[in-house]
């Protein structure tokens, strides 16, 4: 699947060029922050990578996460759950449509490139999260951690933890050619329905 990864990475890239350099420039625009975000994910055999993201919070994201964690237990609750926040105040104007829209993925394709990731597989969780999968821990790290997935597919932020746990194990113990160019195109309409994005 390697192959298959790097020629069809290289191909979105080329296609999409003119799309990412505007989502690009609109980000420089709308507050001169750094248009990437880098956030430390753990990758096959438990190594870690930068995963790259356009950027859709505010530039001091973590400071006022930490206060809103601090100030407000329902946002903590929320946050123990599943690292989200379904009305996140971190994030900008152009950061909501980007994710609605799945577009501040995009960037994972150098990670593709790099071999840090690839296009099918489970979605690369950070550190906090690896006691979450406890056994299963392993299974996650036998793959390269991908773009898109069981999880995204079968509806993202509204499957609880438990359920992505075990689309990821199903992922990893299923994997075949078949199951990734399955996912690859039950992802795009999943995508254009927002299924599950916030």
């Amino acid at each position: 699947m390697r192959v298959l990864d790097c020629v069809l990475a290289c191909m979105l890239l080329l296609f999409l060029a003119p799309l990412l350099l505007a989502v690009g420039l609109a980000i420089k625009l709308q507050d001169g922050g750094p248009i990437l975000f880098a956030h430390r994910r753990i990758g096959r055999d438990g190594r870690t990578f930068p995963c790259l993201k356009f950027r859709s919070m505010v530039v001091d994201a973590d400071r006022r996460l930490e206060t809103l964690l601090a100030n407000d237990a329902d946002a903590r609750a929320e946050w123990a759950l599943d690292h989200k926040l379904r009305r996140d105040p971190r994030i900008t104007w152009l950061g909501a449509f980007l994710r609605k829209s799945s577009l501040d993925e995009f960037p994972q394709l150098f990670n593709v490139l790099r071999g840090e990731m690839s296009l099918v597989g489970p979605r690369p969780i950070v550190q906090a999260e690896a006691k979450r999968y406890g056994r299963r821990f392993d299974a996650y790290c036998q793959v390269r951690p991908g773009i898109t997935g069981l999880w995204q597919i079968g509806g993202r932020n509204d499957v609880s933890y438990r359920r992505r746990v075990a689309y990821d194990v199903l992922f990893v113990r299923m994997r075949s050619p078949q199951l990734y160019l399955t996912i690859l195109v039950r992802t795009v309409p999943a995508v254009l329905m927002r299924s599950g994005s916030y």
